[in-house]
């Protein structure tokens, strides 16, 4: 994953067999299928790759609890096999998770015992383990912080939980693996189009402010909650696809909530749930849901929502998190398919759904992240069935995603990493094992494999999404981001003003994710 390389490689490529705009899921997901199909596959994203609502969800590789109360068996059934496959196929950085939910009277065990057991039912026998009824007494062992008044019991249930970005990356890297090519900071600015049909896209590289064209026998827009631009791009007056919503997550110290097991809170008051889940030794609370209209890069969390957060959880939790106890809060964009009755977002299908334009531009739209390669695997059926290509079956279902391992050491700080955890370490010996933040158990090492292997760019790039030191705890990653931009300066051969530059654009950004008391 080296950046220059792959320019000079765009460059002197005449045409693609595919281009996908967007570095997100579903565009890493369709990437990833059409490399590994052996079609000549190029990706480009015009921030980094994840930068948007791919980083910022709740870490949950789900079958969707709440899809199945709302009826959607289907889609329950497609997630709930992803997530079996995903397991299998980066044991790395996922993991199996027990959760459950309180109850508090008869008729609430009756419904969510049904529920769940008709969830593992329809996980077969790629279920991550079976749900049972658990008396009050164990609720209270495994749910140390739990207010215990009326508790009744509780459903437990197992759901898998990852680290969205770290799978992102190592989803470039399996692009790469398979012999495409993907490249961040490379944003679309027009479409190509020959006899009226689309034929490859020009880009701005924002690194080097040039323009260039780039031929493709076809563009697949799957840029996410940006995929009316690309839309409009090719048709000025095309309809609107996207419904943005709003989720904010809050991060805090695990004293809230100190056991090993996750809490979902099944009915809150917008008609959602709400997830209370352990996460790389802190807490995660999330999320909600709110329609906006304004989409941008980093959309910013609102009062309402995080005091949504704070009043629900201090339902269920005896020491209740105040605002000046939030180590961090960020916010992403659900690209949800519009409706043409205008329906709350909660009410949209989380199911993707493939559009082909008149002109032969191919987009993609809804979907979640634990879909992501059922929605690769479907739109290459679909761009092989357009064009009339051979089919190629599709093997993804048992691709090993980039850094797979056998035996991942869920305890040690550098797992997400999977096979590459050793290039890691051989690194921490070359450089004496010198920390940029013990408090958060980052090492000048990962810096350096993140500029060198990783296509870091930006100090961000590395705080937030190489390693999550922003979403963890935003004030030690401002504390740090000068310790990380002298390191990439060092291995990137810049000078103090670049770095200099680089801090400030970072404390710019992570501000957002600061609460003011």
């Amino acid at each position: 994953m080296n950046r220059d390389d792959t320019i000079v490689r765009i460059k002197n490529t005449g045409i693609w067999d595919v281009i996908v705009i967007g570095g997100g899921a579903s565009g890493l997901g369709i990437a990833v299928e059409a490399a590994n199909r052996g079609y000549a596959t190029l990706l480009v994203e015009q921030s980094d790759f994840a930068k948007s609502t791919s980083s910022k969800s709740t870490k949950l590789v789900h079958g969707g609890v709440r899809y199945l109360a709302q009826g959607n068996i289907s889609l329950v059934r497609e997630a709930s096999i992803e997530r079996g496959l995903l397991t299998k196929n980066a044991p790395h950085l996922i993991k199996n998770q027990t959760f459950i939910i309180p109850v508090y009277n008869w008729w609430s065990r009756l419904k969510y015992t049904m529920g769940l057991k008709l969830y593992d039912w329809i996980s077969g026998h790629l279920s991550l383990g079976p749900s049972l009824f658990i008396p009050r007494k164990e609720v209270l062992e495994k749910l140390p912080g739990i207010i215990s008044k009326n508790l009744a019991g509780g459903v437990l249930y197992h759901d898998g939980q990852f680290d969205d970005a770290r799978l992102a990356i190592n989803l470039a890297q399996t692009v790469f693996d398979n012999g495409g090519y993907a490249a961040n900071y490379i944003k679309v600015i027009g479409l190509i189009k020959e006899e009226e049909k689309v034929c490859g896209v020009i880009v701005f590289d924002t690194e080097s402010n040039e323009h260039f064209p780039i031929k493709s026998k076809v563009v697949i827009n799957a840029t996410g909650v940006f995929v009316d631009e690309i839309l409009q791009m090719d048709k000025p007056d095309a309809r609107k696809n996207i419904a943005a919503s709003q989720g904010i997550h809050l991060v805090l110290d695990k004293k809230f909530f100190p056991g090993s097991n996750a809490m979902m809170i099944p009915e809150t008051s917008d008609g959602r749930v709400l997830f209370i889940v352990p996460w790389h030794n802190k807490l995660l609370m999330g999320t909600t849901d709110t329609p906006v209209k304004d989409i941008s890069l980093e959309p910013v969390a609102m009062e309402t929502e995080v005091q949504f957060i704070l009043e629900t959880a201090g339902n269920y939790l005896t020491e209740t998190p105040t605002r000046k106890e939030i180590l961090s809060v960020f916010a992403g964009l659900r690209p949800l398919a519009a409706t043409a009755d205008g329906s709350e977002t909660k009410e949209i299908s989380r199911g993707h759904k493939i559009l082909v334009s008149q002109s032969g531009l191919f987009s993609i739209i809804g979907g979640k992240w634990t879909t992501y390669r059922k929605m690769g695997e479907d739109m290459i059926d679909r761009v092989e069935k357009e064009l009339a290509w051979s089919h190629v079956p599709s093997t993804t279902s048992s691709l090993h995603i980039h850094g797979y391992t056998t035996e991942p050491e869920q305890n040690d700080p550098l797992c997400f990493y999977g096979s590459d955890k050793i290039f890691i370490k051989r690194i921490i010996h070359e450089k004496n094992n010198e920390w940029i933040s013990k408090k958060l158990q980052i090492n000048k090492a990962q810096v350096i494999w993140a500029v060198r292997e990783e296509m870091a760019r930006t100090v961000e790039d590395v705080l937030s999404r190489r390693t999550r030191a922003l979403l963890l705890d935003a004030k030690e990653s401002i504390r740090i981001a000068p310790l990380v931009a002298k390191v990439m300066e060092i291995e990137m051969k810049k000078d103090e003003s670049w770095s200099n530059g680089q801090v400030e654009l970072f404390k710019s950004i992570a501000k957002n994710y600061v609460l003011e008391n």
